[in-house]
This record gives structure tokens, C-alpha cells and sequence, in this order.
């Protein structure tokens, strides 16, 4: 589902050239759950943004769902990542101006489908996640472990083959974070959702089916 080769990443500055990422070689089977950890700094995000096409390296090849991705435009990266790839990030990235169901039906505005589709497929989304009930509350009426399942149930809205997340657990605590956990192995159990999730969490990590280390750049187990 997700393959790099050799993938390298390098930051430059006028005066400084930092190397993020060294010669990593993964591969992601489908419906597999993968696990990244290192500590911080270690290129942990930069892997996983490379993954969901929001960075290109600055070396190697990136094909995801068997496609070669490396010369695809930027439109068409855009549409690719938006009918292939969901993501879920620590901070959530709400809109705090607008309802939960217009946050969850945001990935699908840029879908030629109806508006109507669209409340459709954003409400059975936030069944899923257990959130059917807040459908017209707003981001600053929830709580942190319901505004990331308003999170999940927007990435997985337009039914993404994969779904990358950054650190989804790690600003809430041991409870909330073990409930988001849940969600996300019932979503590669049942739908075969392919997942792969950054994290510093061991308990968490070892939940899933593989886990992969990285230390300053390079790939570690």
C-alpha cells in the first residue's frame, strides 16, 4: 500500500544543511497497522508527511497505492491525497467556527458530490466515532478526547484507503487516549483501513501489528 525507496531528506539553509531522514526503505502491506517511534527530532513527522505527499524528499521514490508519485502535480497530488489518504493530528486542526458536521464534510467539498451526500456520509462518520450526538456543538464545546473523534471521523469521511496519523493519542490522557486507540483498531480490523501512526507512546505502539524506529534520521528496528 505504501512503499519508499531510499528516501532522504535534507533541510538547507544559507548556512546549514540538515539531514532528516536517511536512506529509508518501508514498506506498508494493506490493512497492516504500523507503529513509528524515536525520540524527538528523530524525523518521525517528516517520514510520515512524505508518506501523505505533504513533502516531497529530497531523494528516493514514494509510491503509495501503487502509484509513482514523483511526477504528479500539485493538483493532482492534492486530489490524490484527498481520495486515498486521511490524516489525524495531535492538535486536531478543528475550525472552531464551524459545527462538528461541517468540520467532518470539509475533506468532501472539494468532491463533485451533493450536499446532501455530504451530510450523509459526515453523520455516518461521526457514528462510527461515537459522536452522533454532537453533530451541531462547535470544537469549544467538546472535550479533547471528542475533538479527536471529530478528527477521525474527518479523515476516514471519504473512505480513505489509508490513514496517517500524527501522535493522535498525545494530548490526552491514559483513558480518552486508550477510547481514540480503540477507534483506530476497529477501523483496520473491520474496514481494512491501512494505518499508520506516529507516537511516543510504548502501550500504544505495541497495540499495533509492526512497529519501526527511528533514531537521528535512520531507520533503528
Amino acid at each position: 500500500m505504501i512503499s519508499l525507496q531510499n528516501i532522504e531528506k535534507v533541510y538547507r539553509t544559507n548556512t546549514v544543511e540538515t539531514l532528516a531522514l536517511n536512506s529509508i526503505s518501508l514498506d506498508v502491506a494493506k490493512g497492516e497497522f504500523l507503529s513509528i517511534m524515536g525520540p524527538s527530532g528523530c524525523g518521525k513527522s517528516t517520514l510520515l508527511n512524505i508518506m501523505g505527499l505533504l513533502d516531497a524528499p529530497s531523494k528516493g521514490n514514494v509510491k503509495i497505492s501503487g502509484q509513482t508519485t514523483e511526477k504528479l502535480n500539485d493538483k493532482q497530488l492534492a486530489n490524490f491525497r484527498n481520495k486515498k489518504l486521511g490524516f489525524i493530528f495531535q492538535s486536531y486542526h478543528l475550525i472552531n467556527d464551524l459545527q462538528v458536521l461541517d468540520n467532518v464534510e470539509l475533506p468532501l467539498l472539494y468532491r463533485s458530490i451533493s450536499a446532501k451526500e455530504r451530510k450523509q456520509l459526515a453523520t455516518e462518520a461521526l457514528e462510527k466515532v461515537g459522536l452522533a450526538n454532537r453533530t451541531r456543538h462547535f470544537p469549544t464545546q467538546l472535550s479533547g478526547g471528542q475533538k479527536q473523534r471529530v478528527a477521525i471521523a474527518r479523515a476516514i469521511v471519504g473512505r480513505p484507503e489509508i490513514i496517517l496519523a500524527d501522535e493522535p493519542t498525545g494530548n490526552l490522557d491514559s483513558a480518552m487516549g486508550n477510547e481514540i486507540m480503540d477507534i483506530l483498531m476497529q477501523l483496520n480490523q473491520k474496514d481494512g483501513t491501512t494505518i499508520v501512526m506516529v507516537t511516543h507512546d510504548e502501550n500504544m505502539a505495541h497495540k499495533t501489528h509492526r512497529l519501526v524506529r527511528l533514531f537521528d534520521g535512520s531507520q533503528v528496528q
